[in-house]
């Protein structure tokens, strides 16, 4: 029988971050983050989105608690609640980079030569 309290958690986890990273645009904010800090505006330039999309985004990652905000004048600035969230994207990254590398070696032809 599944215990009550890994249930609960896995509830949580899904409800506030796997739904959070349930989009690539979202993603892609994290892993610019990582990098630095940034306003909306240099966001939306480096995903060539239009800022009303990203600001979407952020507004998604700001209730999910996966982004700080910084309120400079009439700017917010935003940057990583927390840096173990791209520790968690790449381990994924690399579990599924594997799986890929597994299944092309499963479909490679046998005795056929590289080219």
């Amino acid at each position: 029988m599944i215990d009550k309290s890994l249930e609960l958690e896995v509830d949580l986890l899904h409800e506030r971050v796997c739904s959070a990273l349930s989009d690539t645009t979202r993603i892609m904010i994290l892993y610019l983050l990582a990098e630095r800090e940034m306003y909306v505006n240099e966001i939306a330039e480096a995903l060539d989105a239009p800022q009303s999309t990203i600001s979407r985004h952020l507004k998604v990652l700001r209730e999910r608690k996966l982004v700080n905000t910084e309120r400079q004048g009439t700017a917010v600035l935003y940057s990583l609640m927390d840096e173990r969230i791209i520790q968690a994207l790449d381990l994924m990254r690399s579990i599924m980079s594997e799986q890929i590398q597994a299944q092309a070696q499963i479909t490679q032809i046998p005795g056929r030569d590289k080219e």
